[in-house]
């Protein structure tokens, strides 16, 4: 990915790419009562926050009732490119709002996102062919999120058969094997752990989950977060979506494990970082 003057590089093996999730209404009141107002402040805000935080790429999302997202969508695009310079990833499930970002958001951004639906193959994946960009592939289709792993895995080959089949190269689809909360069912972890395994091992491609889904509802989810994200990086999650400032210390302790940073030099200095702002508040 980049933006106007950054490169990202997303890749199994190398170390974890952090896509920062805050720009999105959902659960936020804040920022979906400012996007309602077309005020972009907030999503400013949460831009320049989350890239201090160490987020290499940001989600743009504009979803809430009473937002007109083929409107405010590229104009948060425009907002957020001009106070950070990290590559972004635009997240719509509107096809005509994400044809209006992409003509202006600078850069190689992400598409985010298609699904295993027909609707969502024949109308996203077009406009990804025609602009040439990287995609996110959610494994979930008509019937909705499946509960079992061979499910998700075949709805996966089949965003990556779809996707070659257009000339989009599999190293630009990333998929997402969707983490679901622990608080409604204990064994959701393992199935997207496997699903996310499998992935790697079938297909080879990158792959991003919403990380924080995994502790919905219950207590300490930065930690229970934390814990998730170890295995499923080792699993072949390679550019997890979270809320950078609370997990990333979590992210550079397992790319430190898994053997991605030499010397311990990333994780030595983020924790320096981390030291120097508690001194300095």
């Amino acid at each position: 990915m980049t933006s106007a003057t950054r490169e990202v590089i997303i890749g199994g093996g190398r170390p974890t790419v952090l896509i920062g999730e805050r720009i999105n209404p959902t659960g936020k009141k804040r920022l979906a009562e400012a996007l309602r107002a077309g005020d972009l402040s907030v999503a400013r805000e949460e831009a320049i926050a989350q890239v201090a935080a160490g987020a290499d790429i940001l989600d743009v999302n504009v979803g809430a009732t009473g937002v007109d997202e083929v409107a405010v969508l590229p104009l948060a695009i425009q907002a957020v490119a001009e106070v950070v310079d990290v590559p972004l990833c635009i997240d719509s499930r509107k096809v005509k709002a994400l044809a209006a970002a992409l003509a202006v958001c600078p850069g190689r951004p992400i598409v985010n996102s298609v699904t295993g639906e027909e609707a969502s193959l024949r109308e996203v994946l077009p406009l990804v062919k025609e602009y040439g960009l990287p995609v996110i592939g959610l494994t979930l289709d008509e019937r909705g999120i499946p509960d079992d792993a061979d499910t998700r895995v075949e709805i996966a080959h089949r965003i990556v058969k779809r996707a070659e089949a257009l000339g989009i190269p599999r190293e630009d689809v990333i998929i997402d094997c969707l983490t679901l909360s622990l608080g409604a069912n204990v064994k959701a972890g393992l199935g997207t752990l496997e699903a996310t395994r499998r992935v790697r091992d079938e297909l080879g491609v990158n792959q991003t989950q919403g990380a924080s889904n995994i502790s919905h509802g219950l207590p300490n989810r930065p930690v229970l977060t934390g814990a998730y994200l170890g295995m499923a990086i080792e699993a072949g999650l390679t550019c997890p979506t979270v809320d950078v400032a609370l997990v990333r210390m979590a992210v550079l302790s397992a790319d430190l494990v898994l053997g991605r940073d030499d010397y311990a030099m990333r994780f030595i200095a983020a924790f320096r970082e981390a030291q120097k702002a508690v001194a300095g508040q």
